[in-house]
């Protein structure tokens, strides 16, 4: 199996707008994952939890993380392929007033969306929505944005796993919303 333009694809989301339950989020930070990739969900095949991510490009890929919280991928790779990008932050635009309520214990700002638990939380959004069109109408939604000059990117090695965590396929632009800083440039 042919490995995707990594960059390409995870880099592309950042800057678009991130919809769901009367609130908005622009993502600043991602991650990506394949079926090549022994972190991946996709690593051992296709299964009734991660089969979204064997569907064309645009379809939301929604799992529990340690039964506690909601994560949010984007499909990204062609049909077949199993592969996904993690939105791991995101920094609030619209219906700030929602994510507050949905997001009881944050203190800042920076708290509402910094994390992928945090993000869906903010969002609403849920394993419900696993398998949309992020580009059909519908309960969640994403907005392209055009993708950030590549010397503005911040490149690292991916968090929260243990397996193929010398892969640096974690990026982000420059913004206080990020989970954990990133130090290198693409």
């Amino acid at each position: 199996m042919e490995l995707p333009d990594v960059p390409e694809t995870a880099i592309r989301l950042l800057g678009s707008v991130l919809r769901c339950g009367g609130s908005a989020g622009r993502i600043v930070e991602t991650e990506y994952y394949c079926q090549t990739d022994p972190a991946s969900h996709t690593f051992n095949g296709l299964t009734p939890r991660n089969w979204p991510m064997f569907e064309e490009a645009g379809r939301l890929y929604v799992y529990r993380s340690y039964g506690v919280h909601w994560c949010a991928n984007v499909v990204v790779g062609p049909a077949g392929q199993g592969s996904a990008v993690l939105v791991r932050a995101i920094e609030p635009l619209e219906g700030m007033d929602h994510m507050w309520k949905r997001r009881p214990k944050a203190k800042k700002v920076t708290d509402l969306g910094s994390g992928p638990g945090k993000l869906c939380a903010a969002l609403g959004i849920h394993g419900e929505h696993t398998g949309l069109n992020l580009f059909e109408a519908g309960p969640v939604g994403l907005e392209p944005r055009p993708a950030p000059d590549p010397s503005q990117v911040l490149v690292g090695r991916r968090v929260g796993i243990t397996k193929a965590v010398e892969q640096p396929w974690r990026f982000a632009i420059k913004s206080p919303h990020v989970s954990r800083p990133l130090l290198g440039r693409t």
